[in-house]
């Protein structure tokens, strides 16, 4: 096939949080890109959007289920991939959850929720690719960010400090391990069409488009363009970036 329309050919890519919305998006993009995926979610639901991206492209996908906020299973997790597709080449720490309140009324098992699966999960799973890359000299992070781990938002302080959190980290482990040829972005979405936002009244919809210089909620494949970019050789020069994929929110 051409390297014009593989550009991952041959390459493995591993993408947290792939079972449904943003998650899937890059993980089908990455696979029609030519990479071998594979997908490590908590939910089962994780099993039948392999089934359907290895379907529909050709390229082998299987699905990892596991919990990784926990050190053990984000390691098993990265071994069952390599056991079942070749070494990582590419990680996308997309996983995340929201459990949003205002911070006077947050209760300290949301807060540690949040942050566990959203910045630790991304810690624990950079960990773990990271022996091999640095062994192989080769490697790209793609951490999910968001626009209000850039600009903050009420009732989401936990959710907001999480993602600025990925921000730091992308940056401070992009310093590390430059000098082995890895490379460490991250992407920052506005609001996206996803289950979440699909289930908004028109009224609370209507507000936040009338907040987004381009007029309207992106979708999933927008974000995936983006992590497609950074994960490939054309962004060969590329690390420690906050790539915005917000209509201009963040502006």
């Amino acid at each position: 096939m051409s390297n014009v329309s593989t550009p991952l050919e041959d390459q493995v890519a591993l993408v947290t949080g792939g079972a449904r919305g943003i998650g899937r998006a890059i993980a089908l993009r990455l696979a029609r890109d030519g990479a071998k995926v594979a997908i490590v979610d908590l939910t089962d639901h994780g099993a039948d959007a392999a089934q359907d991206i290895e379907r529909a492209t050709g390229r082998a996908t299987t699905f990892v289920k596991a919990d990784i906020s926990k050190e053990v299973e984000a390691r098993t997790a990265v071994a069952a991939t390599e056991a079942a597709l070749g070494p990582v080449d590419i990680l996308v720490n997309n996983a995340g959850i929201t459990r949003d309140n205002l911070l006077v009324v947050m209760n300290e098992a949301d807060w540690d929720a949040v942050l566990a699966v959203n910045l630790k999960g991304a810690f624990l799973m950079s960990k773990a690719v990271m022996r091999g890359m640095i062994k192989r000299r080769r490697g790209s992070i793609v951490n999910i960010s968001s626009v209000v781990g850039r600009r903050g938002n009420a009732a989401q302080t936990n959710y907001s400090a999480a993602k600025a959190g990925l921000i730091g980290l992308t940056k401070s482990l992009a310093r590390e391990v430059a000098s082995r040829n890895i490379r460490v972005n991250a992407v920052a979405p506005g609001y996206i069409e996803t289950e979440m936002t699909a289930a908004l009244p028109e009224a609370a919809r209507n507000v936040i488009i009338e907040q987004i210089p381009f007029g309207c909620i992106g979708n999933p494949e927008a974000v995936a363009d983006a992590v497609a970019f950074l994960a490939g050789d054309s962004a060969s020069y590329i690390t420690g970036a906050v790539l915005p994929v917000d209509g201009g929110l963040g502006i």
